[in-house]
Protein backbone atom coordinates (compact mmCIF):
# COMPACT_ATOMS: atom_id res chain seq x y z
CA UNK A 1 0.00 0.00 0.00
CA UNK A 2 1.18 3.88 -0.93
CA UNK A 3 3.03 5.44 2.35
CA UNK A 4 1.97 8.75 1.62
CA UNK A 5 0.11 10.24 3.91
CA UNK A 6 -3.92 9.76 2.89
CA UNK A 7 -5.94 6.41 2.52
CA UNK A 8 -7.11 7.66 -1.44
CA UNK A 9 -5.35 8.03 -4.44
CA UNK A 10 -4.67 11.52 -5.36
CA UNK A 11 -4.46 12.80 -9.02
CA UNK A 12 -0.71 14.41 -8.08
CA UNK A 13 1.19 14.36 -5.16
CA UNK A 14 4.41 16.82 -5.29
CA UNK A 15 7.96 14.58 -4.95
CA UNK A 16 10.70 16.16 -2.69
CA UNK A 17 14.21 14.37 -3.28
CA UNK A 18 15.34 14.51 0.45
CA UNK A 19 17.72 18.20 -0.49
CA UNK A 20 15.39 20.82 -0.87
CA UNK A 21 14.82 22.20 2.98
CA UNK A 22 18.97 21.55 2.96
CA UNK A 23 19.30 24.18 0.06
CA UNK A 24 17.20 26.65 1.17
CA UNK A 25 18.48 27.01 4.18
CA UNK A 26 22.27 27.27 2.41
CA UNK A 27 20.59 29.85 0.09
CA UNK A 28 19.49 31.53 3.60
CA UNK A 29 22.80 31.34 4.71
CA UNK A 30 24.17 32.74 1.86
CA UNK A 31 22.75 36.23 2.74
CA UNK A 32 21.04 35.29 -0.90
CA UNK A 33 17.53 35.45 -0.79
CA UNK A 34 16.82 37.25 -3.88
CA UNK A 35 16.80 36.03 -7.82
CA UNK A 36 20.07 34.97 -9.46
CA UNK A 37 22.14 33.73 -6.86
CA UNK A 38 24.47 30.66 -6.89
CA UNK A 39 21.71 28.27 -6.94
CA UNK A 40 19.94 30.00 -9.87
CA UNK A 41 23.66 29.77 -11.58
CA UNK A 42 23.55 25.72 -11.21
CA UNK A 43 20.12 25.48 -12.30
CA UNK A 44 21.19 27.52 -15.18
CA UNK A 45 24.44 25.86 -16.16
CA UNK A 46 22.97 22.45 -16.10
CA UNK A 47 20.18 23.48 -18.25
CA UNK A 48 22.26 24.66 -20.66
CA UNK A 49 24.03 21.33 -20.82
CA UNK A 50 21.15 19.07 -20.90
CA UNK A 51 19.46 21.29 -23.98
CA UNK A 52 22.94 22.35 -25.28
CA UNK A 53 20.73 25.96 -25.50
CA UNK A 54 22.91 29.54 -26.23
CA UNK A 55 21.03 30.60 -22.98
CA UNK A 56 18.85 29.03 -20.29
CA UNK A 57 17.34 31.33 -17.68
CA UNK A 58 14.92 30.17 -14.85
CA UNK A 59 11.59 32.26 -14.39
CA UNK A 60 8.81 32.77 -11.66
CA UNK A 61 6.75 30.05 -14.40
CA UNK A 62 6.13 28.78 -17.93
CA UNK A 63 3.51 31.50 -18.51
CA UNK A 64 6.53 34.17 -18.05
CA UNK A 65 8.72 32.28 -20.56
CA UNK A 66 6.12 32.11 -22.95
CA UNK A 67 5.74 35.97 -22.19
CA UNK A 68 9.22 36.40 -23.10
CA UNK A 69 9.29 34.59 -26.09
CA UNK A 70 6.35 37.19 -27.19
CA UNK A 71 8.73 40.11 -26.02
CA UNK A 72 11.67 38.68 -27.64
CA UNK A 73 10.36 37.96 -31.44
CA UNK A 74 9.06 41.57 -31.08
CA UNK A 75 5.29 40.13 -31.37
CA UNK A 76 2.51 43.34 -32.52
CA UNK A 77 -0.84 44.14 -32.92
CA UNK A 78 -2.43 42.18 -35.35
CA UNK A 79 0.43 39.68 -36.05
CA UNK A 80 -1.13 36.29 -35.99
CA UNK A 81 0.75 33.34 -33.90
CA UNK A 82 -0.10 29.49 -35.17
CA UNK A 83 -0.68 26.83 -32.15
CA UNK A 84 -3.05 24.23 -31.16
CA UNK A 85 -6.38 25.25 -29.51
CA UNK A 86 -5.98 22.34 -27.41
CA UNK A 87 -3.79 23.71 -24.67
CA UNK A 88 -2.94 25.50 -21.47
CA UNK A 89 -3.94 29.51 -21.99
CA UNK A 90 -1.03 30.81 -21.30
CA UNK A 91 0.23 29.21 -24.83
CA UNK A 92 -2.30 31.89 -26.00
CA UNK A 93 -2.25 34.65 -23.48
CA UNK A 94 1.39 35.32 -24.11
CA UNK A 95 1.30 36.76 -27.66
CA UNK A 96 -2.54 38.19 -27.17
CA UNK A 97 -0.83 40.52 -24.21
CA UNK A 98 1.28 41.51 -27.20
CA UNK A 99 -1.94 42.28 -29.23
CA UNK A 100 -1.65 39.27 -31.39
CA UNK A 101 -4.20 36.78 -33.15
CA UNK A 102 -3.87 33.25 -32.02
CA UNK A 103 -4.85 30.91 -35.19
CA UNK A 104 -6.07 27.73 -33.79
CA UNK A 105 -5.19 24.74 -36.31
CA UNK A 106 -6.51 21.18 -35.18
CA UNK A 107 -4.40 18.37 -33.87
CA UNK A 108 -3.64 14.59 -34.30
CA UNK A 109 -5.54 12.23 -33.49
CA UNK A 110 -2.44 10.18 -32.23
CA UNK A 111 -0.26 12.47 -30.23
CA UNK A 112 -2.79 15.42 -29.70
CA UNK A 113 0.07 17.85 -31.35
CA UNK A 114 -0.51 20.15 -33.54
CA UNK A 115 -1.08 18.72 -36.99
CA UNK A 116 2.15 19.32 -38.78
CA UNK A 117 0.04 18.81 -42.32
CA UNK A 118 -2.21 21.88 -41.29
CA UNK A 119 -0.16 24.50 -40.84
CA UNK A 120 1.06 25.61 -43.66
CA UNK A 121 -2.31 26.46 -45.64
CA UNK A 122 -2.95 28.39 -42.37
CA UNK A 123 0.07 30.68 -42.82
CA UNK A 124 -1.16 33.98 -43.89
CA UNK A 125 1.10 37.24 -44.70
CA UNK A 126 0.69 38.21 -40.98
CA UNK A 127 2.10 35.29 -39.40
CA UNK A 128 5.01 35.96 -37.04
CA UNK A 129 5.67 32.20 -35.43
CA UNK A 130 4.39 28.93 -34.50
CA UNK A 131 4.00 27.31 -31.78
CA UNK A 132 4.50 23.94 -30.73
CA UNK A 133 3.23 22.20 -27.50
CA UNK A 134 4.47 18.99 -26.74
CA UNK A 135 0.96 17.41 -25.13
CA UNK A 136 2.32 14.78 -22.66
CA UNK A 137 5.48 15.09 -23.00
CA UNK A 138 5.88 13.38 -26.51
CA UNK A 139 7.44 15.35 -29.25
CA UNK A 140 5.63 17.09 -32.28
CA UNK A 141 6.76 16.27 -35.37
CA UNK A 142 10.12 19.01 -35.13
CA UNK A 143 11.38 18.34 -38.39
CA UNK A 144 8.66 18.76 -40.84
CA UNK A 145 7.38 22.20 -38.67
CA UNK A 146 10.45 23.07 -38.59
CA UNK A 147 11.10 22.48 -41.89
CA UNK A 148 7.79 24.54 -42.92
CA UNK A 149 9.25 27.58 -40.43
CA UNK A 150 12.09 28.25 -42.20
CA UNK A 151 10.54 28.26 -46.10
CA UNK A 152 7.67 30.67 -44.66
CA UNK A 153 10.40 32.75 -42.40
CA UNK A 154 8.93 32.05 -39.05
CA UNK A 155 9.87 31.17 -36.06
CA UNK A 156 8.90 28.57 -34.12
CA UNK A 157 8.21 28.56 -30.00
CA UNK A 158 8.28 25.23 -28.41
CA UNK A 159 6.00 25.07 -25.14
CA UNK A 160 7.90 22.03 -23.26
CA UNK A 161 5.86 22.88 -20.07
CA UNK A 162 5.53 18.84 -19.93
CA UNK A 163 8.88 17.56 -21.70
CA UNK A 164 11.37 17.76 -19.31
CA UNK A 165 13.98 14.70 -19.94
CA UNK A 166 11.63 14.34 -22.66
CA UNK A 167 13.25 14.36 -26.48
CA UNK A 168 12.68 14.47 -30.44
CA UNK A 169 15.19 12.19 -32.22
CA UNK A 170 18.26 12.90 -29.54
CA UNK A 171 17.30 16.25 -29.15
CA UNK A 172 15.58 17.76 -25.70
CA UNK A 173 12.26 19.26 -26.13
CA UNK A 174 12.78 22.49 -25.87
CA UNK A 175 16.18 23.07 -27.24
CA UNK A 176 14.67 22.78 -31.66
CA UNK A 177 13.40 25.99 -32.21
CA UNK A 178 14.05 29.23 -31.76
CA UNK A 179 13.06 29.35 -27.96
CA UNK A 180 12.10 26.60 -25.60
CA UNK A 181 9.97 26.88 -22.97
CA UNK A 182 9.78 24.52 -19.52
CA UNK A 183 7.77 24.28 -16.53
CA UNK A 184 8.39 23.43 -12.99
CA UNK A 185 5.09 23.69 -11.51
CA UNK A 186 4.32 21.73 -9.06
CA UNK A 187 2.35 19.15 -11.37
CA UNK A 188 4.86 18.53 -13.58
CA UNK A 189 7.90 15.99 -13.14
CA UNK A 190 10.91 18.61 -12.02
CA UNK A 191 9.06 20.96 -9.64
CA UNK A 192 10.03 23.72 -7.94
CA UNK A 193 7.00 24.68 -6.56
CA UNK A 194 5.66 27.23 -9.25
CA UNK A 195 8.44 28.28 -11.55
CA UNK A 196 9.71 27.64 -14.94
CA UNK A 197 12.46 28.26 -17.82
CA UNK A 198 13.13 29.88 -20.76
CA UNK A 199 15.63 28.19 -23.39
CA UNK A 200 17.33 30.09 -25.94
CA UNK A 201 18.58 28.55 -28.79
CA UNK A 202 19.04 30.96 -30.97
CA UNK A 203 22.25 32.36 -29.69
CA UNK A 204 21.59 36.16 -31.32
CA UNK A 205 18.72 36.45 -28.54
CA UNK A 206 20.71 35.32 -25.65
CA UNK A 207 21.74 39.00 -24.52
CA UNK A 208 18.04 39.96 -25.01
CA UNK A 209 16.38 37.52 -23.24
CA UNK A 210 18.91 38.62 -20.28
CA UNK A 211 17.94 42.01 -20.25
CA UNK A 212 13.92 41.85 -20.66
CA UNK A 213 13.96 39.18 -17.86
CA UNK A 214 15.73 41.56 -15.60
CA UNK A 215 13.13 44.49 -15.85
CA UNK A 216 14.49 45.63 -19.29
CA UNK A 217 17.87 46.24 -17.76
CA UNK A 218 21.33 45.24 -18.08
CA UNK A 219 22.02 44.25 -14.83
CA UNK A 220 23.46 40.88 -15.07
CA UNK A 221 26.55 42.19 -17.69
CA UNK A 222 27.12 44.74 -14.17
CA UNK A 223 27.45 41.79 -11.86
CA UNK A 224 29.59 40.17 -14.34
CA UNK A 225 31.91 43.04 -14.35
CA UNK A 226 31.35 44.16 -18.27
CA UNK A 227 29.72 47.47 -17.59
CA UNK A 228 30.42 49.84 -14.29
CA UNK A 229 26.87 50.51 -14.04
CA UNK A 230 23.40 49.12 -15.41
CA UNK A 231 20.78 51.17 -16.97
CA UNK A 232 17.34 51.12 -18.79
CA UNK A 233 18.12 49.25 -22.05
CA UNK A 234 14.81 47.57 -23.55
CA UNK A 235 11.27 46.60 -22.58
CA UNK A 236 10.84 44.02 -19.93
CA UNK A 237 10.00 42.59 -16.66
CA UNK A 238 10.66 41.00 -13.49
CA UNK A 239 10.48 37.62 -15.01
CA UNK A 240 13.23 36.16 -12.42
CA UNK A 241 12.43 33.30 -9.18
CA UNK A 242 13.85 34.28 -6.04
CA UNK A 243 16.94 31.96 -5.36
CA UNK A 244 14.92 30.01 -2.84
CA UNK A 245 12.43 28.62 -5.84
CA UNK A 246 16.06 28.08 -7.10
CA UNK A 247 17.48 26.25 -4.33
CA UNK A 248 14.45 23.73 -3.86
CA UNK A 249 14.67 23.24 -8.12
CA UNK A 250 18.10 22.65 -7.89
CA UNK A 251 17.88 19.38 -5.32
CA UNK A 252 15.28 18.25 -8.28
CA UNK A 253 17.57 18.93 -11.47
CA UNK A 254 20.28 16.98 -9.37
CA UNK A 255 17.93 13.62 -9.22
CA UNK A 256 15.65 14.25 -12.82
CA UNK A 257 17.11 11.23 -14.12
CA UNK A 258 15.86 8.71 -11.16
CA UNK A 259 12.58 11.05 -10.68
CA UNK A 260 12.01 10.14 -14.44
CA UNK A 261 12.67 6.57 -14.68
CA UNK A 262 10.03 5.78 -11.67
CA UNK A 263 7.42 8.18 -13.65
CA UNK A 264 8.25 6.07 -17.00
CA UNK A 265 8.15 2.53 -14.81
CA UNK A 266 4.49 3.76 -13.61
CA UNK A 267 3.52 4.87 -17.29
CA UNK A 268 4.54 1.51 -18.67
CA UNK A 269 2.65 -0.49 -15.76
CA UNK A 270 -0.71 1.60 -16.81
CA UNK A 271 0.10 0.74 -20.34
CA UNK A 272 0.54 -2.90 -19.95
CA UNK A 273 -2.60 -3.17 -17.54
CA UNK A 274 -4.99 -1.33 -20.06
CA UNK A 275 -3.62 -3.23 -22.54
CA UNK A 276 -6.77 -5.75 -23.05
CA UNK A 277 -9.49 -2.90 -22.92
CA UNK A 278 -7.90 -1.43 -25.45
CA UNK A 279 -8.21 -4.96 -27.51
CA UNK A 280 -11.52 -5.13 -26.72
CA UNK A 281 -12.19 -2.02 -27.81
CA UNK A 282 -13.06 0.19 -24.85
CA UNK A 283 -10.33 2.67 -24.71
CA UNK A 284 -7.71 3.82 -26.72
CA UNK A 285 -4.33 4.42 -24.63
CA UNK A 286 -1.43 6.95 -25.96
CA UNK A 287 0.30 6.68 -28.76
CA UNK A 288 4.04 7.48 -28.59
CA UNK A 289 5.80 7.84 -32.32
CA UNK A 290 9.23 5.95 -32.93
CA UNK A 291 11.08 9.37 -32.48
CA UNK A 292 10.33 10.37 -29.54
CA UNK A 293 11.19 9.90 -26.21
CA UNK A 294 8.27 10.53 -23.81
CA UNK A 295 8.96 11.68 -20.22
CA UNK A 296 6.07 9.60 -18.12
CA UNK A 297 4.47 12.98 -17.59
CA UNK A 298 1.07 11.96 -17.78
CA UNK A 299 -1.14 9.02 -18.70
CA UNK A 300 -4.30 9.47 -20.48
CA UNK A 301 -7.20 7.09 -21.86
CA UNK A 302 -9.43 7.91 -24.56
CA UNK A 303 -13.55 6.50 -23.76
CA UNK A 304 -15.93 6.20 -26.42
CA UNK A 305 -18.30 8.67 -25.64
CA UNK A 306 -17.72 12.11 -23.33
CA UNK A 307 -21.18 9.87 -21.52
CA UNK A 308 -18.77 7.40 -20.65
CA UNK A 309 -16.09 9.79 -19.18
CA UNK A 310 -18.13 11.03 -16.95
CA UNK A 311 -19.40 8.05 -15.92
CA UNK A 312 -15.78 6.96 -15.40
CA UNK A 313 -15.24 10.16 -13.06
CA UNK A 314 -18.16 9.60 -11.19
CA UNK A 315 -17.44 6.41 -10.32
CA UNK A 316 -13.51 7.22 -9.21
CA UNK A 317 -14.59 10.32 -7.28
CA UNK A 318 -16.63 7.65 -5.41
CA UNK A 319 -13.73 5.38 -4.89
CA UNK A 320 -11.60 8.68 -3.70
CA UNK A 321 -9.71 8.28 -6.72
CA UNK A 322 -8.87 11.50 -8.15
CA UNK A 323 -8.87 11.43 -12.24
CA UNK A 324 -9.39 14.67 -14.34
CA UNK A 325 -9.74 15.39 -18.14
CA UNK A 326 -7.32 17.90 -19.24
CA UNK A 327 -7.79 20.97 -21.35
CA UNK A 328 -11.09 22.92 -22.71
CA UNK A 329 -10.22 23.72 -26.26
CA UNK A 330 -9.22 27.17 -26.62
CA UNK A 331 -10.74 27.94 -29.57
CA UNK A 332 -14.13 27.31 -27.40
CA UNK A 333 -13.71 29.29 -24.89
CA UNK A 334 -14.75 33.13 -24.36
CA UNK A 335 -11.94 34.21 -24.54
CA UNK A 336 -10.57 32.05 -27.20
CA UNK A 337 -13.52 33.40 -29.63
CA UNK A 338 -12.88 37.16 -28.60
CA UNK A 339 -9.03 37.04 -29.38
CA UNK A 340 -8.70 34.27 -31.45
CA UNK A 341 -9.48 32.53 -34.87
CA UNK A 342 -9.67 28.87 -36.13
CA UNK A 343 -8.39 27.72 -39.30
CA UNK A 344 -10.02 25.00 -40.81
CA UNK A 345 -12.21 21.99 -38.56
CA UNK A 346 -10.99 21.38 -35.32
CA UNK A 347 -13.27 18.43 -35.32
CA UNK A 348 -10.25 15.95 -33.87
CA UNK A 349 -9.50 18.57 -30.67
CA UNK A 350 -13.15 18.45 -30.51
CA UNK A 351 -13.52 14.94 -30.34
CA UNK A 352 -10.36 13.85 -28.37
CA UNK A 353 -11.20 16.62 -25.35
CA UNK A 354 -14.53 15.29 -24.82
CA UNK A 355 -13.12 11.82 -24.38
CA UNK A 356 -9.85 12.12 -22.21
CA UNK A 357 -9.50 10.74 -19.05
CA UNK A 358 -5.80 11.64 -17.07
CA UNK A 359 -5.13 9.11 -14.44
CA UNK A 360 -3.37 9.52 -11.54
CA UNK A 361 0.11 9.33 -11.97
CA UNK A 362 3.40 10.47 -9.79
CA UNK A 363 6.25 9.51 -7.62
CA UNK A 364 5.34 7.14 -4.75
CA UNK A 365 2.13 5.67 -6.86
CA UNK A 366 2.11 2.21 -5.86
CA UNK A 367 1.10 -0.79 -8.17
CA UNK A 368 -1.73 -1.72 -5.86
CA UNK A 369 -2.97 1.93 -6.04
CA UNK A 370 -2.51 1.59 -10.22
CA UNK A 371 -4.21 -2.33 -10.40
CA UNK A 372 -7.62 -0.34 -8.42
CA UNK A 373 -7.61 2.14 -10.72
CA UNK A 374 -7.26 0.10 -13.82
CA UNK A 375 -10.08 -2.21 -12.09
CA UNK A 376 -12.51 0.60 -11.38
CA UNK A 377 -11.76 2.00 -15.07
CA UNK A 378 -12.46 -1.70 -16.38
CA UNK A 379 -15.59 -2.30 -14.39
CA UNK A 380 -17.02 1.32 -15.96
CA UNK A 381 -15.96 0.92 -19.24
CA UNK A 382 -18.15 -2.50 -19.35
CA UNK A 383 -20.73 -1.35 -17.60
CA UNK A 384 -21.47 1.64 -19.48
Amino acid sequence: MSNLPFDRTPFNFPHMTGKELLYIAEAHFNGKLAGDGPFTKRCHEWLEAHSGCARALLTHSCTAALEMTALLLDIEQGDEVIMPSYTFVSTANAFVLRGAVPVFVDIREDTLNLDEEKIEDAITPRTKAIVAVHYAGVACNMDRLMSIARKHGLKVVEDAAQGMMASYRGKPLGSIGDLGTLSFHETKNVISGEGGALIVNDKNLAQRAEIIREKGTDRGRFFRGEVDKYTWQDIGSSFLPGELIAAFLWAQLEDAQRITDQRIASWQRYHQLLEPLEAAGLLRRPIVPSDCIHNGHLYYVLLPSAHQREALLKDFKMQSISAVFHYVPLHSSPAGVRYGRTHGSLDITDLQSERLVRLPLFVGLTEDQQCQVVSRLAMSAKTA
